[in-house]
């Protein structure tokens, strides 16, 4: 394969990495309190931002490179959705049991057979997220 030398086709035009995701959240001081208390998540910017009725939050798992985005949810019952976001951790049975005894809306652990063991949970506006135990 030769390189390519013409400008346009350089991999700087190209989407890298995903750098923050958007969860909608009612109340934003909870949503925060949550993340980063029950979640264990680091803030990473918290200022106001008018154009959103609110402020531009974005909190991340330590070490991580992308961030979630705490974000004010438009109009009446725009919060509340499946996410589709995976987290990853260690050891899905200690998380498990760990946000079960915060009282986090948890889901049964599953284990299924060839894939890592997984569960979903709730954060405070019902927003569903996903742990996958890393292998």
């Amino acid at each position: 394969m030769t390189q390519q030398t013409d400008k346009t086709n350089k991999t700087d035009t190209a989407i890298g990495m995903i750098r923050t995701v958007g969860v909608p959240v009612s109340d934003q001081d909870r949503a925060l309190a949550f993340y980063t208390g029950a979640l264990g998540f680091e803030p990473v910017v918290d200022v106001p931002m008018a154009q959103l009725g609110g402020r531009w939050i974005e909190v991340r798992p330590p070490g991580s490179p992308v961030s979630v985005a705490l974000s004010p949810a438009p109009g009446r019952g725009a919060a509340g959705v499946d996410t589709g976001i995976r987290f990853t951790t260690a050891d899905a049975t200690a998380l498990h049991a760990r946000l079960s005894e915060q009282d986090v809306d948890v889901d049964e652990l599953l284990r299924w057979e060839g894939v890592p063991p997984m569960f979903g949970f709730r954060d405070p506006d019902g927003n569903v997220l996903y742990v996958v135990e890393d292998r």
